[in-house]
């Protein structure tokens, strides 16, 4: 690992550099690696970095349980095990002459990330280019630098927390309220949406009243990965594999797994 930097309390995103493979990892956006911490276990964690520079492979890790500590608590200099990547993109190669809703809960943003260096560089090419992001509270909310080098380019950014704090003198509520004041023509709009399963099902459902197709409203779901190849059964949802035919779907695919709880 070649940089470490502390995003909020319980996150961090960590910059690697291949020790055999000096021209990087390609990956399309919303593909995940598997990352192993040694002597403490594996865990899928979606890539993070901009596509256009593979050579960097970046990942935004929440510490949560034994392997994401301890990944989180790795320096500078030691080493990581990596797998991959794995599973299906963010279909932005059809976004030509769409407008493309980026809808963020949380540590979802880190999913997306790599859908926003891509609509930036195509952003001549698009319709419109909006990215809607909540959190919990401001001290939650990644990025916050380039949330603003990201509206320099062009990017329309609007960010709302669930609970403001001193000092905040943005939007307060949930990222579904974001949604119903954005404009933007349902007809030509393309959303991609990660963050807990609550929220993409709301903000899916609020975008598809406002005239999107359901079939153009896509989520990353993430729930109980294990393996990456759809061998261990873990992530079965119906007849999909989460890690091996996701973990983007559309939504209209999902709709019916999102009232079955996640265990």
């Amino acid at each position: 690992m070649t940089e470490r930097r502390r995003e909020t309390p319980d996150t961090w995103t960590l910059e690697l550099e291949g020790v055999d493979r000096p021209a990087g990892l390609p990956f399309r956006p919303g593909q995940f690696t598997m990352l192993y911490a040694f002597g403490t276990g594996e865990i899928p964690i979606s890539i993070s970095g901009d596509p256009a520079r593979p050579e960097r492979l970046v990942h935004t890790v929440r510490a949560v349980g034994a392997a994401s500590a301890a990944i989180c608590d790795t320096e500078p200099g030691s080493m990581l095990g990596v797998r991959g990547p794995f599973g299906s993109h963010w279909p932005v190669e059809h976004a030509a002459g769409r407008h493309v809703l980026v809808v963020a809960g949380g540590v979802g943003l880190a999913p997306l990330r790599p859908v926003v260096y891509d609509v930036l560089a195509a952003r001549d090419r698009l319709a419109g280019a909006t990215l809607l992001y909540g959190g919990r509270e401001p001290s939650q909310l990644l990025f916050g630098e380039e949330l603003d080098d990201w509206r320099a380019q062009g990017l329309d950014v609007e960010v709302t927390v669930d609970i403001a704090s001193a000092g905040w003198d943005g939007s307060v509520g949930v990222v579904t309220k974001l949604i119903e004041r954005t404009e933007f023509d349902p007809a030509t709009a393309v959303a991609f949406l990660c963050g807990p399963e609550a929220m993409m099902r709301f903000s899916a459902e609020a975008l598809i009243d406002r005239g999107v197709a359901p079939d153009r409203v896509h989520v990353s779901m993430e729930r109980n990965m294990k393996c990456a190849v759809g061998h261990c059964g873990h992530c079965q949802l119906g007849p999909e594999f989460v890690c091996r035919d996701g973990p983007v779907f559309t939504f209209e695919r999902m709709r019916t797994a999102f009232t079955v709880r996640e265990v």
